[in-house]
């Protein structure tokens, strides 16, 4: 057996980087600031700690629910309403991670993952449900500037 058959299985390796642990995201500085940040955001929305939430959204959040009508949009402010209403009815919730994917241009970065939310919400006969989502989701973040403290990472979109 040539020393060319007993490595070629391991080739693959040279050259590959190295994934942030349970996630298939590039382990890089950047991008384990980036998941950082988010599990920060995940672990506010399983406390439903509202303020949290607005404190890691970005004054300039705007979401357009990817619909072209202006109709569902939620601005900053309509995010503060949307946000209360749902710590208000939702009870508990279990909220899980899958990071797929981190990418960046200029200004954005896209945090692309799949997510798996258990939800207590109260009915409106004073009793409580369970309900479940799973699915693929994006967040948009960006680097402030100004009203955040220089550089820190915001949510532009996807709460």
């Amino acid at each position: 057996m040539t020393r060319f058959t007993i490595l070629a299985p391991f080739a693959f390796l040279v050259g590959c980087s190295s994934m942030i642990p349970n996630t298939t995201v590039e382990d890089t500085s950047e991008n384990r600031e980036v998941v950082s940040f988010v599990e920060e955001y995940r672990h506010a929305v399983e406390e439903r700690n509202v303020r949290r939430l607005l404190e890691l959204a970005s004054p300039r959040y705007l979401d357009d629910n990817g619909t072209p009508g202006g109709e569902d949009d939620l601005d900053f402010d309509t995010l503060r309403e949307k946000l209360s209403l749902w710590s208000n009815r939702v009870t508990d919730v279990r909220y899980e991670i899958k990071y797929r994917r981190v990418s960046y241009d200029t200004t954005r970065i896209f945090v692309e993952f799949r997510y798996t939310a258990s939800f207590r919400v109260a009915t409106g006969d004073g009793g409580e449900r369970w309900a479940r989502r799973l699915g693929d989701h994006r967040l948009i973040l960006t680097r402030e500037e100004g009203e955040a403290p220089e550089g820190e990472l915001r949510i532009l979109a996807g709460m």
